[in-house]
């Protein structure tokens, strides 16, 4: 396949991409309002600034590398990762660590070992997680405020955060479920107030992604199915003391929106059909460990770049037994 054809078929997927999480990005934009917007504005502007400094001083040409569409989709998972109406730096440096240090610096796209937006995710996550924590409460923030918020033009509101459900969740020590659905402003129906029905939208997107054949079954049904797994394995009941029930876990935090846009990168992850099944079932179960026993209350980025580092050994196993298959 010759070199323009290889870009134009990279540039179709990530349009592709960028269209299936396109409901998702409306479902948190009537929940959070106009900090989904000041992220993808401020995300998108410092990959692309990023990626074009980094091409030159690599001497590299900024075409097509500047419009394949990749740097613009790590923007758009790092807007969906991030809590909205975050100072404006956050996004701006969570999007160039995902540019510099998970793709320039193994030589741009097809070559990174590790998935950008979760690399970018984790720089500021570690260094910055008071930020990193501070979920805005749906339609806490309008524009005037948020962009106040954003950029530090004022003091914001009162209780304009709140916990989220696994928040929440892991720091409940004295309500059962029924009293925390029915007492935590931050749980709706059957996870988080609004989110459950952006993860909705997230698994609308990645079942037009599978039909289209942009992304395959394998590390998604993986992911999910041993996540409910050990949920149910888990789960002790509605009392004080409890894990939260398997659908709770499918719908909250970043479950759904991992399963069919974080675990399926295709560069970073792994290649065989028997890899991706046990990349995503490692990553659904990583995810459950720091959920439940981690210092941090959704674990996808970390739980994905730990599989990263195994994605070799998990090829070679698969080959083997596609070898022995055959």
């Amino acid at each position: 396949m010759s070199t323009t054809e290889t870009d134009l078929r990279l540039r179709g997927a990530m349009q592709q991409v960028l269209l299936a999480c396109l409901p998702g990005l409306l479902v948190l934009f009537w929940v959070y309002g106009w900090g989904v917007l000041f992220n993808l504005l401020l995300t998108a502007a410092a990959a692309l600034l990023t990626e074009a400094v980094l091409l030159r001083l690599r001497q590299r040409p900024l075409w097509p590398a500047l419009n394949d569409g990749s740097a613009l989709v790590s923007a758009c998972l790092l807007t969906i990762a991030l809590p909205a109406y975050a100072p404006w730096w956050l996004p701006a440096l969570a999007a160039s660590s995902a540019i510099a240090l998970g793709k320039q610096l193994y030589g741009g796209v097809g070559r990174n070992p590790f998935n950008p937006a979760m690399l970018g995710y984790a720089v500021v996550l570690l260094s910055f997680p008071l930020h990193m924590t501070q979920w805005p409460a749906p339609h806490a923030l309008g524009l005037g405020d948020g962009l106040a918020a954003v950029f530090g033009l004022g003091e914001r509101p009162d209780a304009w955060a709140q916990a989220t459900v696994l928040d929440g969740l892991r720091q409940n020590r004295s309500l059962t479920l029924d009293e925390l659905f029915a007492s935590h402003p931050g749980f709706g129906t059957f996870a988080g107030r609004g989110s459950e029905w952006a993860s909705l939208a997230f698994l609308a997107g990645g079942l037009f992604l599978l039909q289209r054949k942009v992304i395959s079954w394998h590390a998604p049904l993986a992911m999910l199915g041993s996540l409910f797994v050990i949920s149910l394995l888990c789960w002790n009941g509605s009392g004080s003391d409890s894990n939260g029930s398997p659908l709770l876990h499918l719908l909250a935090g970043s479950t759904l929106f991992g399963a069919f846009f974080i675990v399926t990168e295709p560069v970073s992850g792994a290649r065989t059909a028997w890899g991706r099944l046990l990349f995503g079932a490692g990553v659904g179960l990583l995810v459950y460990l720091i959920r439940t026993w981690g210092n941090y209350p959704d674990g996808m980025a970390f739980a994905v770049l730990l599989m990263n580092l195994c994605v070799p050994a998990l090829d070679r196993w698969g080959e083997r037994r596609q070898t022995e298959a055959t």
